[in-house]
């Protein structure tokens, strides 16, 4: 089943539209890229306001990998002092974060694999990151949006309210609830 761009971004994004999440990313597949770019600048055009932006990271074969965003919250959880140790060590520009964005899109279009440290860019805990490259992602607590190596309680909860989240989205949105009107400015 192939789904609209809006459908997609609440199944995959609701914890980052309403401002819980700092980012998501999800594969879409797409007829042509002219027409991908246009969604793209339809859907930033939109949420922009709202503290949202949207990013193809990588494109492989008929496939575009969507980076949905909040800068602020990336900027503060890239300044976290084990993340930066992380991004510093794997010879990231620690300039600005489009700076390290633009990092690990290089990386991404290098390589079919994920960079390990791609979690930080999505708000994961930077010691389950760090976890995670350390024991070459065995030996975790628990598995839910990410592999847990630290406060297995809190990221617990937290998958909870993620899961919730999109339920509650994913009814409003069935309901006639636009992208827009779900998307909390943050």
């Amino acid at each position: 089943m192939f789904l609209l761009p809006d459908e997609m971004i609440i199944k995959h994004c609701s914890p980052t539209l309403a401002g819980m999440k700092t980012a998501n990313m999800f594969t879409y597949p797409f007829k042509n890229e002219v027409e991908l770019r246009d969604t793209v600048r339809r859907l930033n055009r939109l949420l922009i306001g709202k503290g949202i932006r949207i990013l193809p990271l990588r494109y492989q074969n008929n496939c575009a990998l969507i980076y949905l965003y909040r800068p602020s919250k990336l900027s503060k959880d890239l300044s976290h002092e084990i993340a930066r140790t992380i991004l510093t060590e794997r010879g990231y520009s620690m300039q600005s974060p489009q700076c390290l964005l633009r990092d690990l899109m290089k990386r991404l279009n290098a390589s079919a694999d994920f960079p390990h440290e791609i979690g930080l860019f999505l708000g994961y805990p930077p010691e389950d990151v760090w976890g995670f490259m350390k024991h070459q992602a065995q030996g975790y607590k628990c598995v839910g949006s990410w592999k847990v190596y630290g406060d297995e309680k809190q990221a617990q909860k937290t998958f909870e309210q993620y899961k919730k989240c999109t339920q509650l989205y994913t009814r409003w949105y069935t309901k006639g609830r636009s992208i827009e009107r779900l998307t909390v400015a943050v």
